[in-house]
């Protein structure tokens, strides 16, 4: 017996990755079985699944989410049963392999693509000879010799959990911070064999489809051909939900023609902006075309129904505080849906490294080796950044304050970014974290801090009113400490009005 396993960050995702090697075993796929958890599973209960069948080698998927935990659950593993072989694959053990503790536990590593050489490395430890060197170089395949896995996904996957598919493989962008630059160029898979996949699992129930492709719109026909395959399938009374990562300089009319006919909550466009510093750009390799991204995105909003999801990274190379905040101010324009706030981590074989010195880039040597400072950000600041980047997913992503955040974001005497960064020190200093915090204790506090904000008494009754209606149209069901028992008529009016408003926001 062989298991596929790995620790995916949550239940709803389901691992593409293993199902991909599971498809391409040949022989060795009767005799193996996947085994998912979350990284949350206790150690006990993963160690009871994964013994309980006997296996002779089990093969772990290892990512910077789940490497700790990994860890971990090996060595129960080689605790309870030394005998089992241990493969390991996957992102975060393809580069530096001699210096992880995850690796010296392991008896062999496959480094990069897994679908060529894990049978064979599988056919060596069961038939014979068994292999001498405990480290293999993944063979790329020819994408067309790989069997696709969709029918892996099962009933109970299709019904609860995202469907992850890529079109293609690869990016021809060399962005220094992403594993991704290190890949040649994009590779796609032939599209009439992929699409008769895609509609196997939509008869079978799939209405998520979540494309992990770097650069979707890469071939803009066959961007198109896949957008008018999802387009047929829409019905008003049957839904789905369509996610892709678009290139965000590179829209052409004929994509847009078909973005536009997908209807509202069908489609989201995450669009990496990363930074809007040239100078920063020209550092990390990135080849944006920033006038034509912002064109996009303005047509994008104002002429469709997509969700658009937005990225900035801190901590990028000669990237300063001021000039990042000068950034957000700018993108924040932009009025995409989400701003998604992350900070430079140092990905495992990323040529990101080559500034290290020059930029006086210090990063935790523990995951997710995110950046701790950098020659023009201090430590300081980007602990500010973090609690800023938590709390903007709270209230503005979150899409729960779609009356609040103008009010919190619109003052005369300050930057979008140095109006949010003040409401985050606020709640932090209230609360000294920026996570767990109780619905019912954020809003109250931001409606707080928005009267304390405006001396005009005139102002409250409004600000209460508009927090009230954002609280009561996220769906909670406790009660402000302003509110009445009850909704009363006022209320209620306000209420179907903010039901609206959001409705229209997230169109």
């Amino acid at each position: 017996m062989i298991i596929l396993s790995t620790l995916n960050a949550r239940y709803s995702h389901a691992s593409l990755g293993l199902r991909y090697l599971l498809a391409n075993l040949g022989e060795h796929a009767t005799h193996t079985r996947l085994a998912e958890f979350t990284i949350k599973t206790p150690v006990d209960k993963m160690l009871a699944d994964l013994l309980a069948d006997d296996p002779r080698i089990i093969g772990f998927g290892v990512y910077i989410w789940n490497v700790n935990e990994t860890l971990t659950l090996i060595q129960a593993i080689r605790a309870a049963a030394p005998h089992i072989i241990i493969v390991l694959g996957g992102p975060e053990v393809s580069y530096e392999v001699n210096e992880q503790a995850i690796t010296t536990l392991a008896d062999y590593v496959v480094t990069g693509w897994g679908e060529v050489t894990l049978p064979k490395l599988f056919d060596a430890l069961i038939h014979g000879p068994k292999p001498l060197m405990k480290v293999h170089a993944g063979v790329q395949a020819a994408l067309d010799d790989l069997q696709m896995p969709y029918h892996l996904y099962t009933d109970a996957d299709l019904k609860n959990r995202n469907i992850y598919v890529e079109a293609s493989r690869g990016c021809p962008f060399k962005c220094e911070f992403c594993l991704s630059s290190l890949d040649k160029t994009a590779w796609a898979f032939e599209l009439d064999p992929f699409l008769v996949e895609m509609d196997k699992l939509y008869a079978r129930g799939a209405r998520t489809f979540k494309f992990v492709d770097r650069t979707f719109n890469l071939k803009p026909e066959t961007g198109r051909r896949i957008l008018d395959f999802f387009l047929a399938k829409i019905k008003t009374d049957d839904p789905l939900f369509a996610h892709f990562e678009v290139i965000p300089d590179h829209l052409p009319d004929m994509l847009k023609d078909a973005i536009t006919q997908f209807p509202a909550g069908s489609l989201q466009l995450e669009l990496g902006i990363q930074t809007l510093n040239t100078t920063v750009q020209k550092h990390i390799s990135r080849k944006t075309n920033l006038t034509k991204a912002h064109e996009n995105i303005t047509w994008l909003r104002e002429h469709s129904h997509a969700h658009l999801h937005v990225d900035l990274i801190a901590g990028l190379p000669s990237e300063t505080m001021d000039s990042f905040a000068a950034g957000f101010d700018e993108l924040y324009t932009w009025r995409a849906h989400e701003i998604q706030l992350g900070i430079l981590k140092r990905l495992r074989g990323t040529p990101i490294i080559r500034h290290t010195e020059l930029f006086e880039m210090v990063y935790s040597e523990s995951t997710p080796y995110e950046i701790i400072s950098t020659k023009d950000v201090s430590k300081a600041e980007l602990d500010q950044f973090k609690h800023f980047a938590k709390y903007w997913d709270a209230i503005a992503n979150s899409g729960r304050f779609t009356q609040t955040l103008p009010l919190i974001m619109d003052a005369a005497n300050e930057s979008p970014y140095a109006r949010f960064h003040t409401l985050s020190q606020h709640l932090h200093t209230q609360w000294q974290r920026s996570h767990s915090i109780p619905l019912e204790a954020l809003f109250t506090e931001v409606a707080h801090w928005l009267i304390a904000e405006n001396p005009d008494s005139q102002t409250h009754d409004a600000i209460r009113q508009a927090v009230t209606d954002d609280y009561i149209s996220s769906g909670s069901q406790g009660k402000l400490p302003w509110m009445k028992r009850g909704l009363t008529i006022e209320t209620k009016q306000h209420t179907d009005a903010a039901l609206a408003r959001q409705a229209r926001h997230l169109s």
